[in-house]
């Protein structure tokens, strides 16, 4: 995973994940790793969230693993 504030590498693989609001958000990693993320906070404490790299700018997001409905490998 990328450090905060800074992008992933142009050949990082880009996942895109849908919240119940509709909104989505592109992260760095390929589907599984990211899928593995938020599987890991929904079995940690309670509101844990699975922290993630913005694919476009690197800044880091904390995504709620209750709220997550679909996930989407997309190229870059």
């Amino acid at each position: 995973m990328s450090l905060p504030d800074e992008p992933p590498p142009p050949d990082t693989p880009t996942t895109e994940v849908t919240v119940v609001t509709g909104d989505r958000y592109r992260v760095g990693g390929d589907a599984k790793d990211v899928e593995r993320r938020i599987l890991d906070a929904a079995r940690g404490s309670i509101m844990e969230l699975a922290w993630m790299a913005d694919a476009d700018t690197g800044e880091r997001i904390g995504i709620n693993p209750e709220c997550v409905v679909a996930l989407r490998a997309v190229r870059s």
